[in-house]
């Protein structure tokens, strides 16, 4: 973890998830009785019911908000496995590199622990070399995040918009990630729309979470489509494979398969080629987690006040500390705040508006997102190469 204290701004930064999905849960939390401590939390709540608007204790947080751990699947990354997208010289070998990133997004769920709820307007800003990365919460009710990511260098553009929508079914919560996610190949052409998988989180019989549901990947300009499933080991836990992902890239115009793909997305994908038989590694966890880094202060007055890691510092830090009391206090003056500002919009007739994004709902419910900006700023936090 990083904290900088300076003209009485604080800033905390955490380890990104590993491979394992400890981050700062190894050495810290090991709360005791956490199959107890979830399994009251929903002794109440009937199936069908939706979480959204569901508060947890800050015993159950992680010192990092939802925006930090959208951010990380971008720019912590031990091998670049978004620079190889655009690298590619063939569209088919482009398409192969972008499911592999896509493969690469994924990060290992903790089981008991999630992130603080961001607040209305909170941003997260962080660059990795060329690759620049702004965050912002652009809805709180129903919570909305938007994701911006640019390398000029390279030409690519990310543009993300994710909702998530958990539901408890009696067993497990379902948490429904809807929202679109492009990645624009500016100098080939190319624009590839994707969505994200959902998060099981079963807490009967046997407790566990684990990414799941079907992906599709497309692009029009190349003529592919990419359809991807992940899977997880069944409620009692004899069934399936933990943390597989397997599918297909087919021509879109034919529906002819090329490429057959199977794995796991922790350890190894390798893909077969239809026509030749050959078989090859498209996907190595290892390299990707391996050597993350935390991202640190580059420029401490550049940092925005609505920053996660500033607005969540004094929180994080108690957490870090086992602190209770401080943490809850903590967490309740910032959810007031944001409850004073609501009021003094209300009363002012005032409608509050993105600073970095337009946004537009259509008549299903569903947010789409557009950045104001074509380029992405460099940072005033970073992510160490070395």
């Amino acid at each position: 973890m990083v904290t900088i204290i300076k003209d009485e701004k604080k800033i905390f930064l955490s380890r990104p998830l590993s491979i394992n999905g400890d981050s700062e849960v190894d050495y810290v939390y090991k709360a005791p009785k956490s199959i107890q401590r979830i399994s009251s939390l929903f002794k109440n709540i009937k199936p069908g019911f939706d979480l959204t608007n569901f508060k947890l204790p800050p015993l159950f947080n992680l010192p990092k908000s939802h925006l930090q751990c959208y951010g990380e699947t971008v720019y912590c990354m031990g091998t670049d496995m978004l620079s190889r997208c655009n690298q590619a010289d063939s569209p088919v070998d482009r398409f192969i590199s972008v499911v592999a990133w896509n493969i690469s997004t994924l990060r290992p769920p903790i089981f008991g622990f999630v992130p603080y709820n961001p607040i209305l307007g909170e941003t997260h800003h962080v660059s990795r070399a060329n690759l620049n990365v702004l965050l912002e919460q652009i809805s709180h009710h129903p919570p909305v995040s938007a994701l911006h990511a640019t390398d000029e260098k390279q030409k690519i553009q990310l543009i993300w918009c994710q909702q998530c929508v958990p539901k408890f079914n009696g067993i497990a919560v379902v948490n429904e990630v809807r929202g679109k996610r492009q990645l624009k190949l500016l100098s080939r052409g190319e624009t590839y729309e994707m969505n994200s998988p959902n998060l099981l989180i079963r807490i009967l019989p046997t407790p566990g979470v684990d990414w799941d549901g079907d992906v599709r990947i497309r692009c029009p300009e190349n003529g592919l489509e990419a359809e991807l499933h992940y899977g997880h080991k069944s409620f009692l836990g004899l069934r399936g494979s933990h943390r597989s992902v397997k599918g297909k890239i087919l021509e879109t115009s034919t529906k002819r398969t090329l490429f057959e793909f199977n794995g796991n997305w922790d350890r190894t994908v390798t893909m077969k080629d239809n026509t030749s038989g050959k078989l090859t590694v498209i996907y190595n966890a290892e390299g990707v987690y391996s050597g993350l880094k935390t991202p640190t202060v580059n420029d401490l007055q550049g940092v925005r006040s609505t920053e996660s890691a500033a607005v969540w510092s004094e929180l994080s830090e108690a957490l870090m500390r086992h602190d209770w009391e401080k943490a809850n206090e903590t967490k309740n003056a910032v959810e007031e705040k944001q409850r004073e500002l609501l009021r003094e919009r209300e009363s002012k007739g005032e409608t509050w508006v993105p600073q970095h994004f337009t946004w537009t709902r259509n008549k299903d419910g569903v947010w789409d997102c557009l950045p104001i900006h074509q380029w992405v700023p460099p940072a005033p936090i970073i992510v160490p190469l070395s």
